[in-house]
């Protein structure tokens, strides 16, 4: 996996991210083209007109994104409209598609851990990047990401960390953040509870559920372009999360069916497994086992499989973080056989 080093201004780390993973993103740009044009039929300059929607939005409220996302389409040598599709590949599609994915927190005695198996189309898999960041006031940011996006999967140095579930659901609101700079937002943050308060202020512009978590445990944001509901911590001191919402949301929201048969199955699993565990304290290396658990059932498993055909969802990445002692690992590829590791360590 090609690892981006960034540091300096918001406009200089985006120059070093598109400069460095500048092939990765003419590829991740070329993928969205075709996957809008196949799922959604909106050609790519469709594409950006909708984009620069968020535009007014994110220049009066968020204007180091949006410096940071011209320094990447400047050293990609594309347009910022590009850039910013990109950034907003959620909101496009309305909730027509996204990725699968199973995501828990896990709050020990002494421990707090977050992971995540991140699930999406096997041909995007060349275009992750390890993304490094280095910022002027001294917090580091290391996260895995699709090449040319600022904000995905990820942790702070001060051990804040989050993760991303996709939920199909209708509506996008154009002034509040976008889901994966609502992410980037999270690791901008000095805590869990500092994080959540900035994503309850400014809202999340469509439908998504992320995981936010620091040394103190986890809460998990069920988002809609309407309001954020939180998912707390249960007994144990576990949040868990797939691809459906699972706690009662504002009227006039209006989730699809669901877009994954396997959401609900794979939801049932990784808390058997956690209840199997319980008398052993939160580590990466139990989360990891069970991140890489290959039981089936309506059609996938915690650790997916590409069925091939129009079905080539599978596990490209499976990540754990110990967000006391700041440290996690990438499994690259499904974390039962992978291809590559790598390490988040800010020392």
């Amino acid at each position: 996996m090609l690892e981006v080093d960034s540091t300096g201004t918001s406009h200089e780390i985006g120059v070093s991210h598109g400069s460095i993973a500048k092939a990765e993103i003419a590829r991740s740009i070329t993928f969205y083209q075709n996957l809008f044009q196949k799922h959604c039929s909106m050609d790519w300059e469709t594409v950006k007109s909708f984009a620069l929607k968020y535009q007014t939005y994110l220049s009066s409220s968020w204007p180091q994104y949006v410096s940071e996302m011209e320094g990447v389409a400047q050293g990609a040598g594309v347009t910022y409209g590009d850039i910013l599709a990109l950034n907003v590949r959620t909101e496009i599609a309305f909730g027509n598609f996204s990725d699968g994915c199973t995501a828990l927190s896990w709050k020990g005695a002494g421990t707090s851990i977050l992971g995540q198996n991140w699930d999406w189309n096997t041909e995007q898999s060349e275009n992750l990047i390890h993304l490094k960041i280095k910022k002027g006031n001294g917090l580091s940011i290391q996260m895995i990401t699709e090449a040319g996006i600022i904000g995905k999967i990820g942790m702070n140095s001060l051990g804040v960390a989050c993760t991303l579930n996709a939920l199909k659901a209708r509506g996008v609101s154009f002034t509040s953040l976008p889901c994966h700079l609502a992410l980037r937002t999270v690791m901008e943050s000095s805590s869990r509870s500092a994080a959540i308060t900035t994503l309850s202020t400014s809202g999340v512009a469509s439908a998504c559920h992320i995981l936010v978590a620091d040394s103190t445990g986890g809460t998990g944001l069920e988002c809609s372009s309407i309001d954020i509901v939180q998912l707390p911590m249960n007994d144990k001191g576990i949040v868990t999360h797939t691809n459906h919402c699972i706690v009662p949301h504002a009227k006039g929201f209006v989730e699809e069916p669901d877009w994954l048969p396997d959401t609900r199955f794979r939801l049932r699993r990784i808390e058997e497994l956690l209840n199997g565990a319980k008398e052993e304290e939160p580590s990466v290396e139990v989360v990891e086992k069970l991140l890489a658990d290959e039981q089936e059932g309506d059609g996938a498993a915690i650790c997916r499989t590409s069925k091939g055909g129009n079905n080539n969802l599978a596990t490209l990445f499976s990540v754990v973080m110990d967000l006391k002692n700041v440290r996690g690992r990438v499994k690259v590829g499904r974390p039962a056989r992978p291809d590559e590791k790598v390490v988040f360590d800010f020392a």
